[in-house]
Order: C-alpha cells, then sequence, then structure tokens
C-alpha cells in the first residue's frame, strides 16, 4: 500500500510540475508537405488534423522564426492532406519540409495588427514588466482595457482582442507578468497559476489609473480570465473594475486540471492528486513555487455570487482545456450579468473560427456596458 501512495504521490508531482513548467520553446509538430506558389497567393499543404482542417483564421509559426497568416478556406487535396492559403507578407522560410507550429496567435505585433503602441514599463514588486500602451486614434477615453495573456501565451495573443477595444475608442494596456517570458523572472520561474501574477497586472490597473484612467475593462485570456475575475472581487478596484470580457476562461482551477489530464490520456480524477502539490505549503515549495496557490479562491462557481460586473464569456465548444461546462454553469448562476457566446472552436480560438461574431459580440458589449 506505501508504494501505490508514493507512486500517486509521484504522480501527482508530475501533473503539477508540468503545470507550471517555466516558459520553454515552441513544438513544432507539423511539417508543410508542399507550396504552390503559382496562384494568386501561395496555397500550403498540412496533414489533415483537426486543427488545420478548421475553417477560420489562423497562423503557422515556423521553426526558422516566421510567421505565416492562413486564409479561413480550406482547400481539400486528396487523401490526409489539406491546402491554406497564404495571406502574409513576407513568406521567408516557407517551402517544403519546414517545421511548423498550429497557433490562434494571429499578429505577431501590435504593427502587425494595425496598431500604434507605445513600450512602457510596469515597476513591480517582481521588477519592470514590460507592455505596450494603445492608444485609439479617434478620440480617447478615460475608460482603459487591460489586456492579460494566458499561461504559456505570448501578450501577443491578445492583440485579437485589442484591435476591437481600439476601434471602440479605448485606450489599451497589454501587460506582461512574472515568468511568462517577457516579464520579470522570479524564483525557479515557475508558474503560480495567477496566485502571484495576479500582483503584476494589479500593478498596471495601478499605473493605468495614474496615467489618465479613471476606470478599466479587464479583458483576459484562460488564465489571465482567473486574474480577471480575482482583481474585479478586490475592494480596492471595485467600482474601477467596469467589465470583463473573458475568452477561454479558467473558472475552476481543479476542474480545468482534471480536463487537462483527460486530454493527455489520463483518467481524470489523477487531477485531484496535484492539488496538495499546489495548495500545500511546504509541498508547493518542493515543486518550486514561491507560495501555495490556493486553488479554491479561483472557483468562481462557487463565489459566482461575488460577481459584480458585467461579464463577456467567449469560449469554444471542442475546448479541451477549460471546461465549456463551467462557463455554462456561471451563465447559469448569474444570468443578470453575465453573456456567454458559444463558438465551434478549441481553446483561446473563439475569433480564429469566427472573427467578425467574435469582434460584433465584444464591440456589443463595450458600447452597452462602458461608459466612456
Amino acid at each position: 500500500m506505501a508504494s501505490i501512495g508514493v507512486a500517486l504521490g509521484g504522480l501527482g508531482l508530475g501533473i503539477a510540475r508540468r503545470l507550471t513548467t517555466p516558459v520553454r520553446s515552441r513544438t513544432y509538430d507539423l511539417t508543410i508537405r508542399g507550396v504552390d506558389a503559382l496562384g494568386e497567393r501561395p496555397i500550403v499543404a498540412l496533414d489533415r488534423t483537426p486543427q488545420t482542417a478548421a475553417p477560420g483564421r489562423y497562423c503557422l509559426l515556423l521553426e526558422n522564426g516566421g510567421w505565416v497568416q492562413l486564409s479561413s478556406e480550406v482547400d481539400d487535396l486528396g487523401p490526409g492532406l489539406v491546402g491554406r492559403g497564404v495571406l502574409s507578407e513576407p513568406h521567408t522560410g516557407l517551402h517544403v519540409g519546414e517545421r511548423a507550429s498550429w497557433s490562434g496567435i494571429y499578429f505577431s505585433s501590435p504593427e502587425d495588427a494595425g496598431l500604434e503602441p507605445s513600450d512602457v514599463a510596469i515597476p513591480t514588486d517582481a521588477g519592470p514588466a514590460p507592455a505596450w500602451l494603445i492608444r485609439p486614434r479617434i478620440g480617447s477615453s478615460t475608460t482603459w482595457a487591460i489586456h492579460i495573456h494566458g499561461l504559456g501565451s505570448p501578450r501577443a495573443g491578445t492583440l485579437r482582442g485589442v484591435q476591437v477595444a481600439a476601434e471602440t475608442g479605448l485606450t489599451s494596456l497589454v501587460v506582461t507578468y512574472r515568468n511568462d517570458g517577457e516579464g520579470p523572472t522570479t524564483g525557479s520561474g515557475r508558474s503560480t497559476l495567477g496566485a502571484t501574477e495576479i500582483d503584476d497586472v494589479r500593478a498596471a490597473v495601478r499605473y493605468a489609473l495614474g496615467h489618465g484612467a479613471s476606470r478599466g475593462i479587464l479583458f483576459g485570456w484562460s488564465m489571465g480570465a482567473a486574474i480577471a475575475l480575482q482583481l474585479a472581487a478586490e475592494p480596492e478596484l471595485r467600482g474601477i473594475v467596469a467589465g470583463l470580457v473573458l475568452e477561454s476562461p479558467v473558472l475552476d482551477w481543479e476542474s480545468t486540471i482534471k480536463a487537462n489530464c483527460r486530454r493527455s490520456g489520463l483518467p481524470a480524477w489523477t487531477g485531484a492528486l496535484a492539488v496538495p502539490w499546489l495548495d500545500n505549503r511546504y509541498l508547493s515549495r518542493i515543486l518550486g513555487l514561491d507560495v501555495p496557490v490556493g486553488l479554491r479562491r479561483f472557483d468562481w462557481i462557487t463565489r459566482a455570487d461575488e460577481l459584480a460586473v458585467p461579464t463577456l464569456l467567449l469560449h469554444g465548444s471542442a475546448d479541451t482545456s477549460a471546461p465549456m461546462g463551467l462557463a455554462e454553469r456561471l451563465h447559469e448562476l448569474r444570468p443578470d450579468l453575465v453573456r456567454l457566446e458559444i463558438f465551434d472552436a478549441n481553446h483561446s480560438m473563439t475569433w480564429n473560427a469566427d472573427s467578425e461574431r467574435w469582434r460584433a459580440s465584444v464591440g456589443t458589449m463595450l458600447d452597452d456596458h462602458i461608459g466612456r
């Protein structure tokens, strides 16, 4: 029996380590099978997978550093292959045999998204955290949008939402936080799943308030949504956080960990084995965390009564990382404040599946609830 306990404890440690692992290089698991450059735009041939065959606007990140935006149309190139039109310029490194990674991060930089950024540094206890300050081209507002990226994703992933905020007349602050690969590095470099990262985002909100903002809309992506929900409930920011736009939100870490175990081929119940390593002060130190995560405070189904601002949830029905059922449950519990838009999409890819509907949903939310 003791050996079984040791084995289960080791499995829990392994799950917790994988979840909190420091930022590492991307996996390039696709191979470009062909490039047809004879037409109006190049067509790249890829192995057919649920991702590569999904209609919508996606991106190929090439191992050589190239960034390739793809058209929404999918061409059938015969058994096992699909073709996607290439929209971006230039097409450096786009050749047969090049390794690539499929991504929903459609814009590589603010300039790529048609935005004009200023680089600023947010002072945090962990050190300066780089951020992009992006003002709308027409008009100005004292309501700012604070954009919080997810675990393992760069801040460029939020630019899909920054576009809408800018078009609506909001100034945007696109933040980084400790141990995300762009912000300051602390300790072992591991993520605390929002427990300490929230301090850096709170500092960004204070920065906005000190530079012309009177209120803020928090745009949170995946783990960034968990951070946004925490901030909106803090007494310091009540009356300042005016609304939440949450993409593929983590609404309960324990359920999310179980879903990710299932996605990895493990039984969902094994996710519970990671909880002590994340919550216990002694075990979390062995794991390499500065502080325990405190998973229960991220359970927004239990805390639904604490939600106090208009909230838009954008979630994919094919999301295997953050269970969509939790979004549906939060909507049922708080229909007075929560609006849920469901897309045929995977995690953090609802914009990619239907960008026009996504943009319209977010724009309507801002117009309905956010004063200028």
